[in-house]
């Protein structure tokens, strides 16, 4: 099992959490019909100029606060869709795609734990949950210095939370 990253959002859709700690390699697509590249000769030979002005400007990654913006998004689809194709008593676990599996975690509160992994990972929804219940509430809740709302998004900036975090993780692989 391989852990890819994990991310706490509060209930106003701020991610307070992230931490990455596998990054899977995506090939990047310049797009257009075919992926295959141009070479100068060819194209010289063709009498086509490629055209990949805006690829290039692209950045190879997104940015840590653009990929929980990402994930956030695709979580509150994905519940409304749940909610309203099977009803208020249904709930959202968990996705696959080709290339990661999302795990999530509502508390009562409605501070959401997500975590990717593998593909192959069977359902983490009970490691969320011990997260949620033995790390952030023992940390992060219960710790007088830390606000209870994080404005902006403020994320959660404990050391204990943290390393308690490395551990578990490491212990549940």
């Amino acid at each position: 099992m391989v852990v890819y990253s994990f991310y706490i959002f509060d209930r106003h859709t701020e991610c307070i959490y992230s931490r990455l700690w596998a990054r899977q390699e995506r090939p990047i697509s310049l797009g257009g019909a075919t992926a295959r590249p141009i070479s100068d000769s060819s194209a010289a030979s063709n009498g086509v100029t490629p055209d990949i002005g805006p690829a290039r400007a692209r950045p190879a990654r997104l940015s840590a606060q653009d990929d929980a913006k990402l994930i956030f998004g695709t979580i509150f689809s994905l519940r409304n869709m749940v909610r309203k194709l099977g009803g208020q008593d249904d709930s959202f676990i968990s996705f696959r795609t080709g290339q990661y599996k999302l795990h999530y975690y509502e508390t009562p509160t409605s501070i959401k734990f997500v975590m990717l992994t593998d593909t192959q990972t069977l359902n983490m929804r009970n490691v969320l949950h011990q997260i949620y219940v033995n790390l952030y509430v023992e940390f992060v809740v219960k710790n007088p210095l830390s606000p209870v709302e994080h404005p902006g998004g403020e994320g959660v900036a404990n050391e204990l939370f943290e390393l308690a975090l490395d551990q578990f993780i490491t212990k549940v692989l």
